[in-house]
């Protein structure tokens, strides 16, 4: 049994060249050749670093053709490693405009001394923000908020004021909206 002989196995198929010699090369077709990188479209800055959902953003800041050169606010909440960031902006053909902004560092001159990136500190925030857009559209002696705290949920209908209540969407970036999430409780 020891003294049986292995055999190699078979050489791989030769294709004919061009000269009628044999080779042992198969032919690999170039896939991204000079015309592929013609036609290549490099994607937006942008996009390409990861920071912004052009599709998300596209739908936020699209505008009813009834509706033209009106302000689409937003409310953008950004979490970085140390802080929350909330600001309130629209787009513009020129680029984004910001109406106000507050960074849960600001809460320091409040009387919190740290943890500037947790739920508090991001409703905290939020309402800073809120306080601060309100007074710049002269709406802050119409709608006062909450004047004693009961644990019940404030709301503004259209109906109970001659001006109507500010209003502006989410603007959550690339963060995945989960239950419980921080941005939830600066829009809060």
């Amino acid at each position: 049994r020891g003294a049986e002989k292995k055999q190699n196995p078979p050489p791989p198929p030769t294709l004919p060249s061009a000269a009628g010699k044999s080779s042992n090369m198969a032919f690999v077709k170039v896939l991204k050749n000079k015309a592929y990188f013609k036609r290549f479209q490099v994607k937006p800055r942008r996009r390409r670093e990861g920071k912004t959902d052009y599709r998300a953003r596209r739908k936020m800041v699209r505008q009813d053709k009834n509706k033209f050169n009106n302000k689409k606010y937003r409310m953008v909440v950004r979490f970085t490693n140390r802080r929350c960031i909330c600001q309130i902006m629209y787009s513009t053909i020129r680029g984004d405009m910001i109406v106000a902004q507050a960074s849960s560092h600001e809460l320091e001159k409040f009387g919190i001394p740290a943890g500037y990136k947790n739920y508090a500190a991001a409703y905290c925030t939020g309402l800073l923000v809120a306080r601060r857009v309100l007074k710049k559209f002269g709406l802050d002696e119409t709608f006062k908020g909450k004047e004693e705290v009961d644990g019940s949920d404030y709301h503004v209908e259209d109906e109970e004021n001659d001006k109507r209540p500010f209003k502006c969407i989410l603007d959550v970036g690339l963060q995945t909206t989960a239950a419980g999430h921080r941005m939830w409780g600066a829009l809060k």
